[in-house]
């Protein structure tokens, strides 16, 4: 059976059934599914939702399916531990698309053009108090370069003007960005794929950072064990996922005009203001026979793990190529998986944390801050990173400060030229947490000895050693006569 949103669902409903909630009451797309998956993640609690019931369209909705990286891992066939490694091992190794008729595309069942192809038959939702509007926001965008051909792919936020028109966000620092621009300076309408509904492989390859625009579809294949099957767009020349749920084909036939849009709840889980964008207009829509309309509820905790894995794995793959004895790379949630960054090495000359720094702020400008430590320190135990810096860093040697730097444009701190104004530059901070080197003399961690660490086995424990201890401090005591 070839991957897709549907057999990752039937998958996660045979391996973890406790993780997927079916509510069968009509919901109302205004607010209402945000509401429900927050009041879940009140109760630290994040579990497939499917609503069968949708005012206003026939379209079931999925949430939350890419909310946890248990979930992630799994569609990866690993676990939480080697997820990371794993991806960027599958990630180095894309394989290239598959090519099928119109006839075995699932998404071509349903072929909607001209005045038919409306957007308002599929589940268009508001999703924060404060939105300006509906939103697309669980769409792979795919643009193709006009000078190379290759097709980039990209998660971007889309608000709905109307039936036929939705807005184009991309981020500055973001290949599909790059593109547009091209066609604004070749004043050339630009095509545009939206697709809905996917195996998370194709979403992790979405927001990957690869050096270069394009190769997100054959990264696909490799994150997902097998080709990606495409198809022919309809009304674009572009080819599109063969096995999506939802295929919205578009052009932006005035790339130098731009209208406002927004604000939208963003992942660093704040509004972002209005921006100017370009326009798509709706040229066909294509689904399947019972197509479902999967969302990732913005701002929230699937918006925030989805785009940490692939980040984590490309920013793995790329500081490991700039100083080989990189072992782990986290972006920890506390720092709205974007921002932070803690980067384990084993260093072997002053200078090497820096290096790799440099390379993480290049695979991803939304970073903020990179903090090094050496590799007996575990990246995804925060108290550990923390104690290396409260124990091996001094800020007038390790700490270095880079103002005015390309950074994430949706932080409501990043700056422009004018300090007053919100803009697109961050100041970035580089915490070197690592032992300094010889001659300075650094004493050794505090630690059992290794062999007998290994040994013993901390869970044979009495099976009742609550009741166990309670016994023994219940005994009668008895004087012990001491022998001289």
């Amino acid at each position: 059976m070839s991957k897709d949103l549907r057999s990752f669902l039937l998958q996660i409903a045979k391996a973890y059934p406790d993780e997927i909630r079916v509510f069968s009451d009509e919901i109302d797309p205004k607010f209402e599914i945000t509401a429900y998956v927050e009041k879940l993640e009140t109760k630290r609690e994040d579990p497939i939702v499917f609503f069968r019931k949708v005012k206003g369209t026939k379209l079931p909705i999925v949430a939350n399916t890419m909310a946890t990286y248990k979930r992630l891992a799994f569609s990866l066939d690993t676990t939480e531990k080697d997820m990371v490694e794993v991806y960027a091992t599958r990630e180095s190794r894309p394989i290239p698309t598959k090519k099928v008729s119109p006839s075995e595309a699932p998404v071509k069942q349903v072929v909607l053009k001209g005045k038919d192809a409306k957007l308002s038959i599929l589940p268009l939702l508001y999703h924060n108090e404060l939105d300006g509007g509906q939103y697309i926001c669980s769409a792979v965008m795919q643009v193709k370069d006009p000078d190379s051909g290759w097709i980039n792919c990209g998660i971007y936020r889309h608000q709905i003007w109307d039936d036929y028109h939705f807005g184009v966000m991309t981020n500055p620092n973001n290949h599909a960005n790059y593109v547009w621009r091209k066609y604004r300076d070749l004043n050339k309408p630009m095509p545009v794929a939206l697709a809905v509904g996917h195996h998370p492989g194709y979403y992790m390859a979405a927001v990957a950072r690869l050096p270069q625009i394009g190769g997100e579809l054959d990264v696909a294949g490799g994150l997902m064990g097998e080709a990606l099957e495409v198809v022919n767009g309809e009304t674009i020349d572009m080819i599109v996922p063969a096995r999506a749920e939802i295929v919205i084909e578009g052009v932006v036939k005035e790339p130098t005009k731009l209208v406002d849009e927004g604000p939208f709840g963003e992942w660093p889980r704040y509004y972002s203001g209005k921006k100017m964008v370009p326009v798509a207009e709706v040229t066909a829509i294509t689904m399947r026979r019972n197509a479902i309309y999967e969302d990732i509820i913005a701002a929230h905790n699937e918006h925030t793990i989805l785009g940490a894995l692939p980040r984590m794995g490309s920013i793995l793959r790329r500081t490991k190529g700039v100083v080989p004895s990189v072992k782990a790379v986290n972006l920890p949630v506390s720092g709205a998986a974007r921002c932070h960054c803690y980067i384990s090495m084993k260093k072997d000359v002053d200078g090497e944390p820096k290096q790799v720094a440099f390379a993480a702020f290049a695979t991803d400008p939304n970073i903020k801050m990179v903090i090094v430590v050496d590799d007996d320190i575990d990246v995804f135990n925060e108290e550990e990173v923390l104690w290396a810096i409260a124990t091996r860093f001094q800020a007038d040697v390790g700490l270095t400060v880079i103002p005015n730097a390309l950074g994430g444009h949706l932080n409501p701190s990043a700056y422009a030229m004018e300090r007053t104004k919100h803009g697109v530059m961050e100041t970035k901070l580089i915490l070197d947490a690592t032992i300094p080197m010889p001659p300075f003399e650094f004493p050794p961690r505090a630690k059992a000895p290794v062999a007998v660490f290994q040994r013993v086995d901390a869970t044979r424990s009495a099976k009742n050693s609550a009741d166990e201890l309670i016994s023994l401090l219940s005994t009668k005591e008895e004087m012990l006569e001491i022998k001289r």
